[in-house]
C-alpha cells in the first residue's frame, strides 16, 4: 500500500496534459495513470477535455467550444482546488499545443506547471482502434481527421513535450512512462 498524500492549499498547480490523435489511447491511458496515482496515494483530479466542452449546438461566437471549455475547466478546477488539490490529469487531442497553455494558466493560475505528453501510434494501430469503437457511419471521417491531427501535433508541440509511443505496448507500460514524466 502506498503513502497517502495530503492535499495542500499552498502548492502551485500542476497539470499533466495528455494529447494525441484519435485512436491513440488518451482516455484509456489517463484512467490507468489515475489508477497508478491512486495506488501511491497521490492526490489528483482527472478530466476528459472533450467532455468539458461537449455541448450542441456550439455557443454563439464559440464555434470550436474553446470558451465553454475554459469556463467549465475554470469552474471545475476551482472546486478541486478548494478541496486542496493541486494536480490535474487532463486529456484532449490538442491540449499539448502551445496555444492551450493560456487556457490552463487562466483556469489554474499563472504559475501552473504544465507537463505535456503526446501519445503516438501508427496509422494501422489507430485505424484498428477506431474501427473497434466507431460502430456508426463516422469511421472514415474519424480516420481522416486522426491523420490530419497527427500531422498537426507532430509539427506543433513544444520541444519539451514528452512523446510516448503506444503501438504494441500495454496500457500499464504506457501509463507508467507517462507518470514518470511528471515526477509525481
Amino acid at each position: 500500500m502506498g503513502h497517502t498524500e495530503h492535499t495542500d492549499h499552498h502548492r502551485p498547480a500542476e497539470a499533466l496534459l495528455i494529447g494525441g490523435r484519435a485512436g491513440v489511447g488518451k482516455t484509456t491511458v489517463a484512467w490507468e495513470v489515475s489508477a497508478l496515482l491512486r495506488g501511491t496515494g497521490t492526490a489528483h483530479a482527472l478530466l476528459e477535455g472533450d467532455l468539458v466542452g461537449q455541448v450542441h449546438p456550439a455557443p454563439a461566437g464559440d464555434p470550436h467550444r474553446a470558451g465553454i471549455t475554459e469556463r467549465n475547466l475554470t469552474a471545475l478546477w476551482a472546486n478541486y482546488a478548494a478541496l486542496g488539490h493541486h494536480r490535474l490529469v487532463y486529456t484532449n487531442t490538442v491540449c499539448v499545443l502551445p496555444e492551450s497553455a493560456v487556457m490552463f494558466e487562466r483556469a489554474m493560475g499563472p504559475d501552473v506547471r504544465l507537463v505535456r505528453v503526446l501519445l503516438t501510434a501508427s496509422d494501422a494501430t489507430t485505424y484498428e482502434r477506431l474501427a473497434g469503437r466507431e460502430i456508426g457511419s463516422g469511421l472514415e471521417y474519424e480516420v481522416a481527421n486522426s491523420r490530419r491531427r497527427a500531422r498537426l501535433l507532430a509539427e506543433g508541440v513544444p520541444a519539451d513535450t514528452v512523446r510516448v509511443a503506444t503501438d504494441g505496448r500495454t496500457v500499464a507500460e504506457i501509463a507508467a512512462e507517462v507518470v514518470g514524466a511528471t515526477g509525481w
